[in-house]
């Protein structure tokens, strides 16, 4: 049974079940999920210093932890917890083309675990991803922007949103020579699109192939926190 794009989770307002003292580092999510789906919390997070998120997707074909590698090695100095769900499929649901499904349960899941545990900024609630990740990332923000702050498109192919919730800020990157998803079907299309809708779009585009350079990782976990 198809389900409708919306996100339920929300950061708790009073604490709920806040863990004292908080675990660190990398550990699995709760049962449910399906396949390897990992949270990253970093050293400085603690029940009375919230923590910005991040839920970051991997691309066709990927696995958790690359959703995890995305941010891991700037988590820390940002203050930044990671969640990092698997697709049920080899990528995700709306990309095989049956409409959002399961994955968007699987999601709602993994979020309504962290905010559960973890104190959360509310004001900095990232979804982002690579590739067909990138490409669920917007379609699932700009249908989630009562939820979601900010959407990081980290070389992305489409957007396909079942509404418009909320006016969530947008990083968007691409490899001019991205043979995979090349830029002019893709990103050059979906940028202005999202600027005519009056999205805040900021937007790079980088001499390189399907990849995430470290400095384009670095600007937007900047633009993220900033």
């Amino acid at each position: 049974m198809p389900y409708d794009a919306h996100l339920h989770a929300r950061p708790a307002r009073t604490g709920g079940k806040l863990q004292s003292p908080v675990a660190t580092g990398l550990m699995p999510l709760a049962e449910g999920l399906g396949r390897d789906s990992y949270l990253y919390v970093p050293a400085g997070c603690s029940s009375n210093r919230p923590c910005a998120l991040a839920l970051m997707l991997h691309g066709a074909g990927g696995h958790a932890h690359h959703g995890i590698k995305l941010l891991q090695h700037l988590a820390d100095a940002a203050n930044i917890i990671i969640v990092a769900p698997a697709s049920k499929a080899s990528t995700w649901d709306v990309i095989t083309g049956g409409g959002y499904g399961p994955d968007v349960a699987a999601i709602d899941l993994a979020l309504l675990h962290a905010f559960d545990r973890h104190a959360i900024d509310a004001t900095h609630v990232a979804i982002g991803g690579f590739s067909d990740g990138a490409s669920y990332a917007l379609s699932l923000g700009i249908s989630n922007g009562d939820l979601f702050t900010h959407i990081i498109a980290f070389s992305p192919g489409f957007i396909a949103p079942v509404s418009m919730r909320g006016k969530p800020r947008i990083f968007i990157s691409h490899g001019i020579q991205d043979p995979v998803l090349p830029i002019d079907a893709c990103s050059r299309k979906i940028v202005p699109r999202l600027e005519k809708l009056a999205y805040d779009v900021t937007y790079h585009e980088f001499e390189g192939a399907h990849i995430i350079p470290p400095d384009i990782s670095d600007q937007a976990v900047r633009w993220f926190i900033a």
